[in-house]
């Protein structure tokens, strides 16, 4: 019997099952899996699925693009006794299955009505700008057409975290801003003076701090432009702050340690 069955009656309302394929460790308390539905499950780049172990249930914003055939998540790991399924899912192998929610949730999508996307993040929070970019590079419909020619639309991935191996996603970012003159990324680390960050040559402070200067000297005009926040709750508070009382729009996704 697998694990998914034996929560089965812990677990209540409908749901289905994945199974892991894949898992890569970054740090001891960070690490991706990629989990093949039993069912399809459509969703929209930004929007989260809700998965469980042990009769635990949590959301999780998916990585991967609608595109892709499975559903790819970065998980924080939240020790006990504060945690509670992040603890149950390090110990989780590839094989093992977990409960899925058959629909995605979550609002937190691109707003394709503005050209300038300036997408805020902390460690597991740059985790819908990924799935939109991938969507945005692979699929030349998407996003829908609101006034602003796909051509115009242009990203700027700012991510924040203490330390460089909390970048789970940098070399991709890096790889993408690289290679398309429409997209930037800026890497920030909170504690360059800590033994684990010796040798960081890039941007340093907390990303909240940083995202205003980086859009002035930019000269983005705020009719045209939205600015996302996901991750650490004190960050996003602090971006909304900043920027409200402006003509920029601003749409956040508020989450933190996932087991909260």
């Amino acid at each position: 019997m697998t694990q998914a069955q034996n929560q089965k009656p812990a677990i209540k309302g409908k749901f289905t099952t994945a199974t892991i394929t894949r898992r890569v460790d970054i740090a001891h308390d960070l690490w991706k899996i990629w989990l093949k539905p039993e069912q399809s499950f459509a969703f929209k780049p930004g929007q989260y699925c809700t998965i469980g172990a042990a009769g635990i249930e949590r959301p999780y914003s998916i990585v991967s693009s609608p595109d892709e055939p499975e559903i790819e998540l970065f998980v924080e790991l939240v020790p006990l006794p504060d945690g509670n399924l992040t603890p149950v899912l390090h110990k989780m192998g590839v094989g093992e299955t977990v409960t899925l929610r058959p629909r995605p949730k979550g609002i937190f999508v691109i707003q394709p009505k503005y050209k300038n996307h300036v997408l805020v993040g902390t460690v597991t929070g740059t985790v819908p700008y990924v799935s939109m970019l991938r969507k945005f590079l692979a699929d030349p419909e998407w996003p829908e057409d609101q006034g602003v020619p796909r051509s115009e639309h242009r990203f700027f991935v700012l991510e924040g975290a203490s330390y460089v191996h909390e970048l789970g996603y940098d070399e991709e970012l890096g790889k993408l801003a690289a290679e398309h003159d429409f997209i930037e990324f800026m890497p920030s680390i909170s504690r360059p003076d800590e033994e684990p960050n010796k040798g960081w040559d890039g941007a340093t402070g907390r990303i909240n701090t940083l995202v205003e200067d980086y859009v002035a000297e930019r000269g983005l005009n705020p009719l045209e432009t939205c600015v996302y926040a996901c991750g650490h709750p004190q960050m996003i508070e602090d971006v909304r702050a900043r920027f409200e009382g402006t003509d920029f729009h601003f749409i956040e996704e508020r989450f933190w340690k996932d087991d909260d």
